[in-house]
């Protein structure tokens, strides 16, 4: 069952952070690259942008936080993810996130985090690389 068209990300701001420069900047990378990409605005809820994701029948799911809120937020995305059936949806991130955070983050089911300093190119080729290939082995 072979997924065709462009990869489908929400890009996605959750919680109370106000700062939405760099998750427009990896929307827009993104989009360059030749993804649909599908921002949420601002203050998100887990249950709305996991709701979006799946609406949007979305490959992945990015999530950008420099609130210092991330252990919580994401857990709670994949949490709602399980819940919904629609673990199949890859959830990465970036933002304000400490070194010792991103092992248990990762240990939760984030495919990937990207710290200050990654690239927009580390980002898409890692999206390229990393969203939809195993279903399509």
């Amino acid at each position: 069952m072979g997924v065709t068209g462009p990869i489908r990300v929400v890009v996605a701001k959750p919680g109370l952070d106000g700062h939405d420069r760099g998750a427009k900047v990896i929307a827009r990378a993104l989009r360059d690259a030749g993804m649909e990409v599908i921002y949420t605005g601002l203050h998100q809820t887990p249950e709305q942008i996991v709701d979006t994701a799946i609406q949007e029948d979305a490959d992945a799911i990015g999530l950008s936080i420099l609130s210092g809120a991330h252990n919580t937020l994401f857990a709670k995305v994949i949490e709602l993810l399980k819940e919904r059936e629609a673990e199949d949806i890859k959830v990465f991130g970036g933002g304000i996130i400490p070194e010792a955070d991103i092992a248990p983050l990762k240990d939760q089911g984030v495919a990937e985090i990207f710290t200050p300093g990654a690239t927009t190119a580390s980002i898409v080729e890692w999206v390229n690389a990393n969203v939809r290939h195993p279903a399509e082995a």
